[in-house]
């Protein structure tokens, strides 16, 4: 490989990498599983050998993580929180231990299991728990103290012999049970489930409602000591010992060795538990057992030179396609289940596995009869990988045109997505029963109903409300305000309090309010956020239903779609039958929020330049909550051009367009219209004087509006830093 092949694709990787890092560590939402990442940074790495000229600070191979997430307070990290070197093979591992003796080192080493988590670290002061956060990129992190307080297994207070000043390192992760609980949940919920435990442990800690980190299942294993004043230590296996008698729970398997050969056995004897583990591992960590050493050896600009992690390939497994079949979820949407021959994979004998959708099907042909690569997702979820061979006259499987549940015809319909710049509506890869009444979606549009973050019944989950469906006591959701005290003591386990407390429970919900429900409904491309936005812009059930396609997508953050899904919902004569058992049963249907005005409905609005007594966040506020849209960028569907002092680009582009140019007097004169009809400005800004409303040059106007920046924008990254020992860095 010549020069600029090796940059070009360099650069093609780096972006890769870049790319998959930020789903991975940002939105934990990853592409690749581990295997297929590796072998795209281990090709990054070999060009990075061969020609080192284009190494530079920004390679992936350079630098640590994802970053901080603006929506937690930063935490500068005292001591960096690095990454480890991946290794692939038993001979990497004799290449390490190699340079250790090359640097003069007669080294001890301890061999510990990889946990496949989110990492963190956790401070201590006078053995009270103060602060922990996450790794972030190495440097600074997120301060998520609040969500790692629900952890029971982290220590909220260390015994009286503590260190004044104690940081810990730990691995935050979801036991499987928790995990495949979870997405239980989600699946019946119809949301889109966690691929592994490891995402769903980095979904569940970045949580901004602590609540729900709480109710994930979350814990933790401990496995370095970062700073500590007030205790020497002098090796890792000690300090682990340390840290358990401290009431830490450390690394589980934490075994020194003087042999290479020993560190060779424990990596083979570690990966023949992974099956076993209740808990995900995808790999051998191996570390210099003495701080001194480490000291000596130090690090490179991301790795530590005296540790190294050995990293497991995915076990896969052949087997032939049987059958697939097809299920039906809450909102109607067709998933496909392989059947296959049983084969034992990462410790349990599976004969199941997913094949997410119609596309991915066409994509890998499968057929019946075909032999198929099978691998659990994060060791936990079974998927087809490929088709290794198809059978003598093999035919891909086509979906079914009809719903299996109830007959109906099914579709590939559009759903709304949600970028950065705004929405956008696409086709949707699922297939859809386009019947609102299939008995298969029943199920769990009850759960979605009484789910916390739409009508929040506790004690109606998914185990009661399929016994409510067995029973054929609740089939739609106002079946669930007409059940009674000896119906729910019929159920399994349920006694006189938990009934009563169920019924509380159903009775407490009838005043959540128009918001609540909406969203409990399900109606499609509804979400939370849209049922508020319903909500604020119509106040109650009675005048959404009577709303116009116009005046719902005139709604900021509402389109053409959205629109014409609330308008599908409320015509069907089942939806407003359920509506009228709602209200029968004295279901609030008011919202109770700050109800939207519609004085600027329809209207969008641009704030450019500095304005005489409005900042641009209280001018956009104000647009919003007159039932305007507030925009960023001037265009032909743009009402007005809000301009003040410097409006610059904007107020030349609106000029051009011939878009009327208002100033804040103005502004304020058609919110006045609440009062008297009157929503028009009367006078364009660029025909008036350049004088302010009350006379005020423009000169001293402009003196005037010179402002500090809120104190809410100035960022703060620092942290304290401990007169503490600094021991180690991984």
């Amino acid at each position: 490989m010549d020069l600029e092949t090796a940059r070009t694709r360099h650069e093609e990787l780096a972006k890769q990498i870049a790319h998959h890092n930020h789903l991975y560590y940002d939105l934990d939402a990853p592409e690749l599983d581990d295997y297929e990442y590796d072998q795209l940074t281990r090709e990054l790495k070999a060009i990075e050998a061969e020609f080192p000229a284009l190494v530079t600070a920004s390679s992936p191979t350079q630098r640590v993580g994802g970053a901080a997430s603006a929506k937690f307070e930063k935490v500068a990290h005292t001591v960096r929180m690095e990454s480890l070197q991946d290794v692939f093979s038993l001979e990497e591992v004799r290449e390490f231990d190699e340079r250790m003796r090359e640097a003069g080192l007669s080294p001890q080493y301890v061999v510990e299991a990889k946990i496949d988590g989110l990492s963190v670290s956790l401070e201590y002061r006078g053995g009270v728990f103060v602060r922990g956060s996450t790794r972030g990129d190495g440097a600074v992190g997120e301060d998520v103290t609040e969500n790692l307080a629900t952890i029971p297994a982290i220590p909220k207070r260390l015994p009286e012999d503590a260190p004044p000043f104690l940081e810990v390192r730990g691995e935050v992760y979801m036991p499987h049970d928790a995990f495949l609980k979870v997405v239980e949940e989600q699946e019946l919920a119809d949301k889109a489930p966690f691929k592994n435990p490891r995402n769903a442990a980095a979904g569940s800690l970045r949580q901004k409602d602590s609540a729900v980190t709480a109710r994930r299942g979350l814990s933790i294993f401990i496995f370095n000591v970062q700073q500590c004043k007030g205790k020497e230590l002098h090796g890792h296996k000690e300090s682990l010992d340390y840290l358990s008698s401290l009431g830490f729970t450390v690394s589980p398997r934490r075994t020194r060795f003087d042999t290479l050969d020993g560190v060779l056995n424990e990596i083979e004897a570690i990966g023949a538990l992974r099956g076993t583990l209740p808990y995900d591992i995808d790999g051998a960590v191996i570390k210099v057992d003495d701080f001194a050493s480490r000291a000596a050896l130090g690090s490179t600009n991301k790795y530590p030179r005296w540790a190294v992690a050995f990293k497991y390939p995915p076990e896969e497994k052949q087997s032939k396609l049987r059958e697939v079949e097809v299920s039906v979820g809450r909102t109607g949407v067709l998933t496909p289940t392989a059947v296959f021959d049983p084969v034992l994979l990462a410790g349990t004998t599976v004969s199941r596995a997913i094949l997410h959708n119609e596309a991915f099907i066409q994509q890998l042909h499968v057929g019946i009869g075909d032999t198929i690569l099978v691998r659990k997702a994060g060791d936990i979820i079974p998927e087809v990988v490929a088709v290794t061979q198809h059978a003598e006259n093999s035919q891909v499987f086509q979906m079914p045109r009809v719903c299996p549940s109830c007959g109906a015809p099914v579709s590939q319909l559009e759903k709304v997505v949600e970028t950065k710049n705004g929405t956008r509506v696409e086709k949707d890869a699922a297939l859809r029963c386009t019947n609102p009444e299939c008995p298969a979606q029943a199920l769990r549009n009850l759960i979605h109903f009484a789910s916390r973050n739409a009508m929040d019944i506790d004690g109606f989950g998914p185990a009661v409300a399929t016994q409510l469906v067995e029973r054929g006591f609740v089939y739609t959701a106002a079946d669930i305000y007409d059940l009674t005290r000896e119906q729910l003591l019929q159920l399994d386990k349920f006694k006189e309090k938990s009934a009563e407390n169920l019924l509380t429970a159903i009775a407490a919900s009838k005043n959540n309010g128009l918001d609540k429900l909406l969203f409990a409904l399900g109606i499609r491309n509804i979400g939370e956020k849209a049922a508020v936005l319903l909500a604020e812009a119509f106040g109650s059930m009675d005048a959404l239903m009577a709303a116009t396609e116009e005046q719902i997508n005139a709604i900021d953050g509402f389109g053409g779609v959205m629109a014409a899904s609330v308008l599908d919902f409320f015509a069907k004569e089942g939806s407003r039958d359920l509506i009228r058992r709602l209200v029968a049963a004295g279901v609030d249907m008011q919202y109770h929020g700050q109800k939207k005005s519609q004085l600027l409905l329809g209207k969008t609005i641009v704030v450019t330049g500095t304005l005489p007594t409005l900042s641009r966040t209280e001018a956009e506020a104000l647009i919003t909550q007159n039932g305007g849209k507030a925009s960023g960028s001037v265009s032909k569907k743009t009402s007005y051009v809000l301009a003040g002092e410097a409006a610059g680009s904007k107020l030349t582009k609106a000029q051009t367009l011939g878009i009327p140019v208002i100033d804040e007097a103005a502004f304020l004169k058609m919110l006045e219209g609440s009062a008297n009809g009157q929503a028009e400005p009367e006078t364009p800004a660029e025909e008036k004087e350049e004088t302010g409303e009350s006379g005020q040059p423009a000169e001293e106007k402009r003196e005037a509006n010179k402002r500090e920046p809120p104190a809410g924008e100035k960022e703060e990254t620092g942290a304290e830093e401990p007169d503490a020992a600094q021991l180690s860095f991984v």
